[in-house]
């Protein structure tokens, strides 16, 4: 485990697991069809962050204390991804109410037909409210929560293993 937790190594692993997550998603999306809901969205965000923190890693990679910051950076973006999976499947799962630009819930609020034209449009395309797609009864949004979480271990683990090192 101790090679795998190395300054290098880690990043490498935070990189191709963060664009393979969000390469599923994208696949998903223009391949499959499934559209994603603004939740949806918003859970691609720490992946993006990750795969550029890594970028930056891997430049640094023989300054670990360096790398152990951009892996606690690394952690603290998949924590707030847990975070936005937590909610989506509170809203999935009707434990809480999604947002009105999450459910569609503003649309009996139009004044006017042109208010009421420019609500559909902006609709989104899918509802953060509805499982989409689910295997083994847990929906993208569950699936995401738990590898944010398993991510968000393991750069707090190399985090901490390359901010031990004495500075190189």
């Amino acid at each position: 485990m101790s090679d795998l937790l190395s300054a290098r190594t880690s990043t490498l692993v935070l990189l191709i697991a963060s664009a393979a997550i969000l390469g599923t998603a994208l696949l998903s999306q223009y391949v499959s069809g499934l559209d994603p809901c603004v939740l949806c969205l918003y859970q691609r965000i720490p992946y993006a962050a990750t795969i550029a923190l890594a970028v930056i890693g891997l430049v640094l990679s023989t300054k670990s204390r360096t790398v152990g910051i951009v892996h606690g950076l690394a952690a603290v973006a998949f924590l707030v991804g847990a975070g936005i999976a937590t909610y989506h499947v509170g809203v999935e799962q009707a434990w809480w109410a999604g947002t009105a630009e999450c459910t569609g819930a503003a649309a009996g609020t139009a004044q006017s037909v042109d208010e009421l034209r420019s609500q559909i449009m902006s609709a989104p395309a899918a509802r953060c409210d509805e499982v989409a797609w689910s295997l083994f009864g847990i929906s993208m949004a569950g699936y995401n929560l738990l590898a944010s979480l398993a991510l968000t271990g393991f750069a707090v683990m190399a985090a901490r293993k390359n901010l031990q090192q004495e500075p190189s």
